[in-house]
This record gives C-alpha cells, sequence and structure tokens, in this order.
C-alpha cells in the first residue's frame, strides 16, 4: 500500500482490480482539515483517463510488477517492439504503454520492460541517452560557452535547448528524467 501524497508520475496502482497509470498528481490543502489530492490516471486496459481525487492520508495498492531486461528494436505502425534479454521474446507495446518514452527511444536501446501478469505494461529507461542533434541553428561569432542556449531537434523528434557550441551532427547525452541536455557524448 502507498499513501496517496507519495504518488509519482508513471507509478502504477490497482483500484477496484483495474491497474492504472498515475499521469500527474496535484495537493491541495485548505485552511483547515486535511488536504485533497487531485490525481490523473489512466486505466491501462481502456485507455481512458479519468481523475480521481483522494483524501490526504488515503492509501492505495500498488500494483505488483516483474521487471526485465529487454532491448528496443523497433518501431512498426502504432507499436514499439520489444526483446526481451533472457529469453529473446519480443513483446509490442503501444504508444499509450510506452507514453512519453518514446521521445528517448532509438535503435538497439537497453531498457527495462514492466510486466503484470505476464503482460508488459510499460518501460523503464536508462537515466542517460545519447542522441544526435539533427537540426538546430549555426554558431555566430559572440558565443560564449557559458551563456544561454540554442534549441535543437534529436534525432527521435525531441526538442530541446543545447548550448551554443553544439552543432548538427553532434551526440549529445539527454537525462530521460527531465530532456534536458547534460553534455555532448
Amino acid at each position: 500500500m502507498v499513501v496517496v501524497g507519495d504518488l509519482k508520475k508513471g507509478m502504477i496502482i490497482l483500484i477496484d482490480g483495474e491497474l492504472y497509470r498515475v499521469l500527474g498528481m496535484q495537493k491541495h490543502f485548505t485552511g483547515r482539515g486535511s488536504g485533497i489530492i487531485k490525481t490523473k490516471l489512466k486505466n491501462l486496459k481502456t485507455g481512458y483517463v479519468i481523475d480521481k481525487n483522494f483524501n490526504s492520508g488515503e492509501k492505495v495498492e500498488e500494483a505488483a510488477l516483474d521487471y526485465r531486461p529487454a532491448e528496443y528494436l523497433y518501431h512498426d505502425g502504432d507499436n514499439y517492439v520489444f526483446m526481451d534479454l533472457n529469453t529473446y521474446e519480443q513483446y509490442l507495446l503501444s504508444e499509450e504503454d510506452v507514453s512519453d518514452a518514446k521521445d528517448f527511444l532509438i535503435d538497439n536501446l537497453e531498457v527495462t520492460l514492466t510486466f503484470y501478469d505476464e503482460k508488459p505494461v510499460g518501460i523503464v529507461l536508462p537515466t542517460v541517452v545519447i542522441l544526435e542533434v539533427v537540426e538546430t541553428e549555426p554558431n555566430f561569432k559572440g558565443d560564449t560557452a557559458s551563456g544561454g542556449g540554442k534549441p535543437a531537434k534529436l534525432e527521435t523528434g525531441l526538442k530541446t535547448t543545447v548550448p551554443f557550441f553544439v552543432e548538427v551532427g553532434q551526440k549529445v547525452k539527454i537525462d530521460t528524467r527531465t530532456g534536458e541536455y547534460i553534455e555532448r557524448a
């Protein structure tokens, strides 16, 4: 059991026997009494997104998940194909299952598949991925290494801000938790 105040984006919980992924949460406190936790939850079976309010201190059941090492193979229409590194079995995950992680997926990337009752329900990305810059503005005289940045588009379509000295074709390290530039690779 988990206290609703400790819920985090991406967690998978059980409510009335149904699996829900936490898409977001906000804490609202009134002048007196306990607060309310407003959550946005996605039903993993139906795909419907609901808003559900909990009283502060209320508990929900966290789903008992199994984690297995896997490799991202390719994107096929609306599905993403992963291979279990232990059994070499391939699994299809929908775009909804992959959610925001799709912005970091490149061929042969090692990830962790999340299973519930032997069915894949999501993935866990490594903390850092290396992506190539495919589009950014050229450098110009007067750029400094320490100040500001410029927008860049990466090979997966992710848009982020990079320092002025980064050019098209260079590889950069990106934090998958925030989508921010870390350093050149």
